[in-house]
């Protein structure tokens, strides 16, 4: 496949930065760093538009903080300029990262997500009696800048885009090993992690000829007839994951398991014939419903943003056989469920 060229005039046109910003805006306009970049929008658009032009664009300080949703994870929030310029390249560079990657994988692409991995994962299940589920140890830290570089080059021939590209990847989150570490909070991590681990999606899916694969960020799951075959497959992904791209799986040996015991993936607990929340997934349901409500009767979100919040909490757990729980939690709470 030929490499994308001519693209840096896309990315710093006015036109798309101005979209860029209201897509990083988004749902975030009641921040005081978004109301100050919005103050005086226009200039700061010209501004931002001049640095990339002039190749003098450095990124700013992140600010770190956890979270625990489900595990717990470092996130590095970058500036709020530095997100509008993460936007801007993505959404030039998008079209091009998708015309190389694999169907079935499924984080931040348009027209996937979780529930439809989820549901590609029962359709697997119903075909194929094992299942293999593996993850990759500390991805987001461990991410070589040396590889993705090369295959960034491998994509890209426009040198003023790679070179932001280079000043992006050589500001890692401030507890990065040398030469490694991608920032989790920042939305070109996520398409430069479905660069790197789109080598594994092919490598699996075209060289080792597996039909049953499915991706979503570095969670992985592959099914097949016998435990014996995906036991190879395991040593195999583990060769060439430590070979070609620098990464470890987090366990040396992972078992191989039954459908019908249940498949653990994205917080819920998937059969051939059903689909179930797992019990981390149910308590932080009904954790977000109770906060949502306390905050909705201290005064501190409207009718709108509880109807809003509440539709999204009942929608994501809607994708499990959970019924009995939603009425439950509804016959209880001031939420129209």
């Amino acid at each position: 496949m030929r490499r994308a060229g001519g693209l840096f005039p896309d990315i710093v046109s006015f036109r798309n930065l101005l979209e860029a910003e209201r897509r990083a805006a988004r749902g975030k306009r009641d921040r005081p760093t978004v109301q100050a970049f919005e103050m005086d929008l226009e200039r700061e658009l010209i501004r931002l538009q001049e640095a990339l032009a002039s190749h003098s664009y450095q990124p700013g300080p992140f600010v770190t903080f956890e979270v625990h949703d489900p595990k717990r994870r470092a996130i590095c929030a970058a500036p709020f300029r530095d997100r509008v310029v993460h936007h801007a390249v993505c959404d030039v560079l998008e079209p091009v990262f998708e015309r190389r990657a694999c169907h079935d994988s499924y984080a931040c692409r348009r027209g996937k997500g979780s529930h439809a991995a989820i549901r590609r994962a029962q359709a697997f299940a119903r075909r194929w009696p094992y299942v293999l589920k593996c993850d990759v140890r500390r991805f987001f830290a461990s991410v070589d800048h040396e590889v993705l570089r090369t295959l960034l080059r491998r994509v890209l021939k426009d040198r003023a885009v790679l070179a932001l590209l280079d000043r992006i990847i050589d500001h890692p989150p401030p507890d990065a090993l040398p030469g490694r570490g991608l920032p989790i909070g920042n939305l070109t991590s996520q398409h430069f992690a479905n660069l790197v681990l789109g080598e594994l999606d092919h490598h699996v899916k075209d060289r080792l000829a597996l039909p049953a694969y499915i991706r979503y960020m570095d969670d992985f799951l592959l099914f097949g007839d016998g435990k014996a075959r995906l036991h190879e497959l395991h040593a195999e992904v583990r060769r060439f994951l430590r070979e070609r791209l620098r990464l470890e799986l987090k366990a040396s040996l992972a078992p191989v398991n039954p459908v019908s015991e249940g498949i653990g993936f994205l917080g819920f607990r998937v059969y051939p014939r059903t689909i179930r929340l797992n019990q981390r997934t149910r308590r932080r349901f009904l954790r977000k419903v109770r906060g949502i409500e306390r905050a909705y009767q201290i005064g501190a979100i409207d009718l709108g943003a509880l109807s809003s919040r509440a539709a999204s909490l009942y929608a994501h757990v809607g994708h499990a056989d959970s019924y009995r729980l939603r009425r439950r939690v509804c016959a209880t709470s001031i939420i129209d469920g």
